[in-house]
């Protein structure tokens, strides 16, 4: 994997989501850093490790969820190494119970497809229908790495950017949570 300053000069074999994502950090002025990993998508915490340095920073877990109904929509960002639990989630939104939304929610409300769930699907949900929560130490950190649309590239760039830029753009506040990752 290598390392490369900004959107690709040549977006031949890359997706639409991917394309549009590139598009919006460049319109919202982030500068960023990206890899690619085709051969190698970021299914698995070998590949995630080798992505995390090349790009020198952690990549967050970010979780598609749903109420029981399916009625209402969650994407928790959170630190790749800290464990999720429910219970604790659930019961700092007042919701009774929270589970994984399927991949037909996913691709909906986000434009992506499942193991590619990124904050900057969120440019796809134009009606507000997913509910941002972010775990306070994501906003800790200088830098903050995420997908662009798609499991197969990696972007990096600074956590002030997210929550200056990119969140107001998408016309998204996030709700900040505090999660320990125990029980």
């Amino acid at each position: 994997m290598e390392l490369f300053h900004g959107s690709p000069a040549d977006m031949t074999g890359r997706l639409d989501r991917e394309v549009r994502a590139y598009a919006l950090l460049d319109k919202v002025g982030v500068d960023f850093y990206r890899t690619d990993h085709p051969d190698a998508p970021s299914t698995t915490m070998e590949v995630c490790a080798q992505v995390d340095a090349v790009l020198n920073v952690h990549i967050c877990k970010n979780l598609f969820l749903c109420n029981r109904q399916q009625t209402d929509f969650y994407l928790l960002i959170m630190p790749g190494d800290k464990h999720f639990k429910t219970k604790e989630l659930s019961h700092q939104l007042g919701v009774s119970r929270l589970s994984f939304a399927d991949g037909e929610h996913m691709e909906r409300y986000l434009g992506v497809s499942p193991g590619s769930v990124t904050v900057l699907g969120l440019m796809n949900d134009a009606e507000n229908r997913v509910r941002l929560i972010i775990d306070e130490d994501v906003l800790k950190e200088e830098w903050f790495g995420c997908h662009p649309c798609m499991n197969t590239s990696s972007v990096k760039f600074r956590t002030a950017d997210l929550t200056e830029k990119l969140l107001p753009a998408m016309d998204h506040e996030p709700t900040v949570v505090h999660l320990t990752g125990e029980d």
